[in-house]
């Protein structure tokens, strides 16, 4: 019989293996046994349209003219963004613009300052 790994969130000792999962019977957590806890969340990694690795907090340029729905212009390339933040969804960076507003920007148009 093979030893079964100790929760990782809980350090629970009874943890059961169903299908491909361990789980945990105290505090209910489920985690793949092919990878250490937390791998998933540090896979992610951000790049700008010339292949640098963004951060939070970095600022970037937009690349090229992006039209924006709603509003009466479009954002013009050139334009500089402070402080952004990076999100797991579609769009990627979100950022306030000065001027603009908030938006939502993917990583492929806009390069690190």
């Amino acid at each position: 019989m093979s030893a079964l790994p100790d929760c990782p969130s809980c350090g629970s000792s009874y943890t059961y293996e169903d299908r491909s999962l361990f789980v945990c019977p105290e505090c209910g957590n489920e985690w793949s046994g092919s990878e250490p806890a937390g791998a998933a969340e540090d896979a992610v990694v951000h790049r700008d349209a010339g292949g640098n690795v963004l951060a939070d907090g970095d600022s970037v340029t937009v690349i090229k003219d992006l039209k924006v729905k709603g509003a009466s212009s479009a954002l013009k390339a050139g334009t500089k963004v402070r402080q952004i933040r990076l999100v797991d969804e579609d769009h990627n960076i979100d950022c306030k613009i000065d001027g603009f507003g908030p938006m939502k920007l993917k990583s492929e148009f806009v390069k690190k300052a």
